[in-house]
């Protein structure tokens, strides 16, 4: 019969290299002290890599740095926010950088959060969790709410063609078009340019 370390350890193998864990995504495998006892071996097995307490990631490997790579701190923000049941969206150069619009890695990685304020540290890189209810984002899907944040951290004057081919190519059909219904309460230019990345710049408003 396959042990609950077992089953952890395919979960991870079957995520993206570069996941980052917490005990808490495993309570449906294992006990929490339990999927705890199990992260820590597979730490001390060089399965995983331990960036912060109770924080652990499936690290990818770089040619760079032929070697492990840098944990991924948008992995480690969303493994914080899972582990606290925290809605996170990112903020600022954050969002631009993982929308695939601004090229520069931002200095430090920041989201909004409904948990308190706080910055997490480790050898190499830094996030920061901001509290802050937006109500721009409120009940939006992730995508989508990285979406609304990245137009309004470029603003109108930015927000140009090129923008819209870079959007097109970075998401789906269905990603468009849930964003579209779902901006509908958003700054009405926001709104405007989504319906845009949609194909429905003639529709009418909602």
């Amino acid at each position: 019969m396959e042990t609950a370390e077992q089953r952890i350890l395919g979960r991870i193998r079957g995520a993206q290299k570069g996941t980052a864990f917490t005990a808490k995504d495993f309570l449906d495998l294992a006990s929490y002290e339990a999927a705890k006892k199990s992260l820590l071996r597979l730490t001390n097995a060089g399965t995983l890599r331990r960036v912060l307490r109770g924080v652990y990631d499936h690290p990818a490997h770089s040619s760079v740095r032929k070697g492990p790579a840098s944990p991924n701190p948008d992995a480690i923000a969303r493994a914080i926010a899972r582990a606290h049941g925290w809605t996170l969206v990112p903020d600022g150069d954050t969002a631009l950088n993982l929308l695939g619009l601004s090229t520069q890695v931002p200095a430090q990685w920041q989201y909004y959060s409904d948990g308190p304020t706080k910055r997490y540290e480790w050898d190499g890189g830094s996030i920061l969790l901001k509290q802050r209810a937006t109500k721009e984002t409120t009940g939006l899907s992730p995508q989508t709410a990285l979406v609304v944040q990245a137009l309004k951290t470029l603003g109108k004057e930015r927000a140009d063609d090129e923008i819209l081919d870079v959007l097109r190519a970075r998401l789906t059909r269905e990603d468009c078009a849930r964003a579209m219904r779902e901006s509908r309460y958003a700054t009405t230019w926001v709104h405007e340019f989504i319906k845009r990345l949609a194909g429905e710049e003639n529709a009418s408003h909602a």
